[in-house]
């Protein structure tokens, strides 16, 4: 089919590709001229973008993407390879757990081909973004390839139309009218409006027309979906979105991640069912039963040296909430929710003395602290300097130290001493905290000889700080989340308007006596063509609505 002719015989110059006159309706090409068939009414014959001749690099990306047929194999596509991501548990569920050994251990060779390929991190993976970022682009290009098209089609509609293009609706009637022409005509008018139609006159022609707002609910449901698109993909934006797991200990602040915030447990209670409380079989059983898991919290936010390594953060509270199951803190799009507890005593900080082995002189006292730990102490002649720190002190496989985890588990920290007696360069001092750790770990054996010199220790346990409790907490945040909510609910309004309401058009013109009348919807062809029989009937003409429709009696 050849689009060149242009200019309709009613003097409307056409854009290349429309099938259509703008103007007065009439078929733009002679292929269509010469039939009888119904019109292809899709937005109203004006020409897309994408049905250029001979189009450039730039169109044909245009094309690809203004595709349905294409749009839907990427959607299929992309549900497929979304379920590659429910074969296993994804890495993003995983606490405190190294996937590079689970899925061999738990899945074994298939776990591991499944690790390898990515597949562990599916729905973050770039080649699932790749995917999510063509869907929205093809909404954007569908979008546009035909929502221009047809609001140039609507707003710029003639109310006299063409007899061919009248005829050859699917809904069409034509009869002899014996009344005077004017007259029937207003009475028509009159007759539509209480249908709800919007009628516009052109002496003697007629356009009636309603819900032309539902023709707009498809491309409302497409911009849901790309502000839903777009959010879902937001959520890689560093801090738009976190989500992790970690124990919080009585009475220290705790920084969170990529915010301004701090944490702190002031008090972690656990209540049990008693004996009277619990079912008779639970009793009987001895169970020990759980009534409330709640951790008193309060946030802060940091205002001075939040970066600082070793100096405390001026820290001002912003918030406080008794965080219980289900019951979480929320603030400033951060949540925290209950997940464990530990009863186990986590050390904060020691106040060992440095003294002399040989003499027993006491040079004097300094404070280690697990977190925020001092990189330089002066203790009376010597100086200490804080050269590595462990917080679970380990040995390697080749025997060197190393930090098996982030918990304070057997923390240990190396000095170097200097001072008089010693090198100029200094000597190495290895300090467990934890009496169990310089045993396990033989302090004195790994220290050699400066620890025949010298030695560091706690006086009484009132110089050692315990947190009593640890709170572990799930902490969340989804900046993106509302926009997500924005888009479900910009998307579920152009489905209402689209499911829920048709756009039905009627052309109606008198040439003499001789009346022509053309009827058009998007969708429920049964309403209409009942719809005008039911108008007509007022007028006095009694219409089979069968007969009307040359598309036959579906829909």
């Amino acid at each position: 089919m050849r689009f060149d002719n242009t200019k309709c015989e009613c003097g409307h110059q056409n854009a290349v590709g429309t099938v259509l006159c703008e103007a007065c309706g009439k078929p733009t090409v002679e292929e269509m001229m010469q039939e009888d068939s119904v019109l292809e009414m899709r937005y109203d014959g004006v020409a897309r973008k994408s049905q250029k001749e001979n189009p450039s690099l730039l169109n044909r990306v245009w094309n690809f993407f203004s595709s349905v047929k294409i749009a839907v194999i990427i959607i299929v596509i992309t549900l497929i390879s979304s379920t590659f991501g429910t074969i296993y548990p994804q890495e993003s569920q995983f606490i405190n757990i190294d996937a590079s050994v689970y899925y061999k251990e738990n899945y074994g060779t298939l776990g591991h081909i499944y690790y390898l390929l990515g597949l562990s991190n599916t729905y973050e993976s770039w080649w699932f973004i790749t995917l999510l970022v063509m869907i929205g682009a093809s909404l954007v290009v569908c979008s546009l390839d035909r929502v221009l098209p047809l609001y140039r089609a609507l707003h710029k509609q003639k109310v006299r139309k063409h007899t061919q293009f009248i005829t050859r609706q699917r809904v069409t009637y034509g009869t002899q009218i014996q009344a005077d022409q004017t007259e029937w005509l207003s009475n028509m008018e009159t007759a539509l409006k209480k249908k709800g139609y919007n009628v516009v006159r052109d002496e003697d022609a007629l356009l009636a027309e309603k819900n032309r707002f539902s023709r707009w609910g498809p491309y409302i449901n497409h911009i849901g979906l790309i502000v839903f698109l777009l959010a879902v993909l937001a959520r890689n934006i560093p801090g738009w979105h976190m989500e992790y797991y970690t124990g919080f200990p009585q009475g220290q602040p705790v920084p969170i991640p990529s915010t301004p915030y701090y944490f702190q447990n002031e008090e972690f209670i656990v209540e049990y069912y008693s004996a009277d409380e619990m079912p008779e079989e639970f009793a009987k059983e001895g169970r020990i039963m759980a009534k409330l898991y709640e951790t008193k919290g309060t946030l802060f936010r940091c205002v001075d040296k939040c970066d600082d390594p070793v100096a405390e953060p001026v820290l001002e509270e912003v918030h406080r909430h008794n965080i219980r199951v289900n019951h979480p803190m929320v603030y400033d799009s951060l949540s925290f929710y209950q997940f464990g507890f530990d009863f186990t005593p986590k050390l904060i900080s020691v106040k060992p003395i440095l003294s002399n082995v040989a003499t027993g002189e006491k040079y004097g006292q300094i404070e280690v602290k697990v977190n925020k730990t001092e990189t330089h102490y002066k203790v009376g002649p010597y100086q200490l300097e804080l050269r590595e720190k462990y917080h679970d002190f380990g040995l390697g496989s080749d025997g060197k130290p190393t930090n098996k985890s982030n918990k304070p588990n057997a923390p240990a920290f190396v000095f170097m001493i200097t001072g008089p007696g010693i090198v100029a360069t200094g000597e190495p001092y290895l300090y467990f905290p934890l009496p169990k750790d310089k045993v396990r770990f033989q302090q004195d054996m790994l220290n050699g000889e400066i620890g025949k010199k010298f030695k560091l220790e706690v006086d009484t346990m009132n110089d050692v700080t315990f947190s009593e409790s640890t709170t572990y907490l799930t902490v969340r945040k989804d900046t993106a989340l509302p926009f997500v909510w924005v888009g479900a609910a910009i998307s579920m309004i152009g489905l209402i308007m689209g499911f829920y309401w048709q756009h039905r058009r009627i052309w109606l013109r008198l040439d003499g006596d001789q009346l022509a009348l053309g009827a058009h919807t998007n969708k429920n062809w049964y309403g209409l063509r009942h719809e005008v029989a039911r108008v007509m009937k007022t007028m006095d003409l009694e219409v089979d609505p069968k007969a009307i429709d040359r598309g036959g009696n579906k829909g």
